[in-house]
């Protein structure tokens, strides 16, 4: 198959990008290098993708309509997997306008993409952060959603709400799934994991928000991928709609148009997350507790009784052995 994937240069559409490289597909990659982060680490990325003769990269921002078309006239697309983002909770309070600019206008350019291109399958990448300071647990993707946190919250519900809008207009299979907390090997120097062994190996003390007593539904990269490549060819329309005791479909009444979470529904305290990570580095941590940061959330915990239904697949991996992995690639990164 043919796939164009925004966000190639990315922790997750890297790892996705690889791996559907390694089953034979072609894969165009989209991706601005935003310096966000490292951006070596965005190029290393790339590089590897780069050694297959199946992928193509093309460099540009999401807000900029005549690159994505170039890139879809190179890719001819089956399907639009839409990754890039601008990711960070805490950033939004930062800097708006980037979750603005890439999230709104950057997802509204993929959408018309679609529009013209009419890929068999559209899936877009949505957060848990969305669910804000819900309640009720697990998080079921029927929930009402409406009162997010934070700006990067609200700009993904907003993505989830136009291609609704466009997934009914001109009939474009659509899923958004909304990811949990994803770690693992190339994972993103913001977040949590990455820190927490950065500064464990460096002996300096570790951030802990909320004072220890958050809690987060994990879902390792290789899980993540597999459930994405899963859903991949289970585009939303009444002839796929998932049946099963407790499992209720968001498929939309009136659209090619469903939400799926994907998380493991096993969610972990942050003081034994970081008792995993101290065991995996081999060292103990420095604890510095401090109050829970403007914008967390208390806690993540998905309901993957939908995406099982759909695809007979839920996240399975323990945190131990995904932590394991990520410290070995952080040492062999850092030369170490």
């Amino acid at each position: 198959m043919r796939f164009l994937i925004t966000g190639t240069a990315g922790f997750i559409g890297f790892n996705l990008a690889r791996r559907l490289l390694d089953e034979g597909h072609f894969v165009v990659g989209f991706d601005a290098m935003t310096p966000y982060y490292d951006v070596r680490l965005k190029e290393a990325r790339h590089a590897v993708l780069a050694r297959s003769n199946g992928f193509k990269a093309v460099v540009a921002q999401l807000e900029d309509p005549a690159a994505l078309a170039a890139a879809a006239e190179l890719a001819e697309p089956d399907v639009i997997i839409h990754l890039a983002a601008q990711a960070g909770v805490r950033y939004s309070l930062e800097n708006p306008k980037a979750y603005v600019d890439s999230n709104l206008v950057g997802s509204w350019n993929v959408l018309e993409l679609a529009r013209q291109a009419k890929p068999a399958h559209l899936l877009l990448a949505s957060t848990s952060s969305i669910y804000g300071a819900a309640e009720t647990v697990p998080f079921a993707e029927t929930d009402r959603a409406d009162e997010p946190l934070t700006l990067y919250a609200a700009t993904k519900k907003s993505m989830e709400v136009m291609a609704h809008s466009y997934a009914h207009l001109y009939a474009i299979p659509t899923t958004a799934f909304r990811f949990f907390t994803v770690y693992g090997p190339w994972g993103r120097p913001d977040m949590a994991l990455f820190k927490f062994v950065d500064a464990i190996l460096a002996d300096r003390p570790i951030d802990i928000y909320g004072e220890g007593r958050m809690e987060r539904d994990f879902t390792y990269i290789d899980d993540l991928v597999e459930a994405i490549i899963r859903l991949v060819p289970i585009a939303p329309s009444e002839a796929n709609r998932a049946a099963g005791e407790g499992v209720a479909d968001t498929l939309s009444r009136i659209a090619p148009f469903r939400v799926v979470n994907i998380g493991g529904g096993q969610p972990i305290g942050l003081l034994p997350f970081v008792d995993t990570v101290e065991a995996a580095v081999g060292k103990p941590a420095v604890r510095n507790m401090l109050p829970m940061q403007q914008g967390d959330v208390p806690r993540t915990y998905a309901s993957a009784a939908l995406l099982e239904a759909l695809t007979g697949y839920r996240p399975h991996t323990p945190v131990e052995t995904g932590v394991k992995a990520f410290v070995a690639w952080y040492r062999a990164w850092k030369g170490i």
